[in-house]
């Protein structure tokens, strides 16, 4: 198993998908779960920072979590939802839903099943300190501030994003978004103690998967 964290606009996704796909593993991505609760509030008309009332909306969830590399269609109630999690709107509410402890108690049962369920590539935040702590290989994915706005107003994009913004509010979208995964109570943002640091700066995405996976390869991860 290899768990794979860091902030948003490393390249995270792309490289964990590529890197399943190499080993022809399964690949979870823990942050669209989030994503799909964020989606979810919203629809309901709930303040994403009221916990209780997201609290409550839980039981009456119901979406599919993909581990296709090739196929991660995103599904909530039926309805294909892998463009919409992709909006402003649910970018802003999921720091604050991802934040609420009875979201990530309710969702922790689900992904470590899923994580545990085969030759796993796992991405997300927390994956190798709280999720899968004992994964075979930890890589906690990073790149300099500018890049990592760049990357993710060129993602945006490129899925059709409507309010994509430009670079300027993606960089402070995703400083905000850092300050409070870093300070949360409940699993904050941070590299296990025995991951290894993977700097993706000025690389391109078959650089850092080959990186990955040397590593992998180093650890017997084949």
């Amino acid at each position: 198993m290899i768990a794979i964290d860091g902030p948003s606009g490393t390249g995270k996704s792309t490289v964990s998908r590529r890197v399943a796909a190499a080993l022809h593993a399964g690949y979870l991505d823990t942050g669209a779960m989030y994503r799909i609760v964020a989606l979810e509030v919203l629809r309901a008309g709930l303040d994403p920072a009221d916990q209780p009332a997201v609290a409550d909306l839980l039981p009456r969830l119901d979406f599919d979590s993909p581990t296709d590399p090739e196929d991660q269609r995103q599904v909530s109630a039926g309805v294909d939802v892998t463009q919409e999690i992709r909006s402003q709107a649910v970018t802003f509410a999921v720091t604050p839903v991802s934040a609420n402890p009875a979201v990530r108690s309710w969702l922790l049962d689900r992904q470590r099943r899923l994580a545990r369920s085969g030759r796993m590539v796992v991405e997300g935040r927390d994956i190798g300190t709280v999720i899968v702590p004992e994964a075979a290989l930890k890589i906690y994915l990073t790149a300099d501030e500018g890049e990592r706005a760049r990357r993710r107003h060129r993602q945006n994009r490129a899925a059709g994003t409507t309010d994509a913004g430009d670079v300027g509010s993606v960089a402070l979208d995703l400083a905000r978004r850092d300050r409070m995964d870093s300070s949360r109570v409940h699993a904050p943002l941070q590299a296990a103690a025995d991951a290894v640091l993977v700097d993706s700066s000025g690389l391109q995405i078959d650089e850092t998967v080959t990186r990955v996976l040397e590593l992998a390869a180093e650890r017997g991860i084949r």
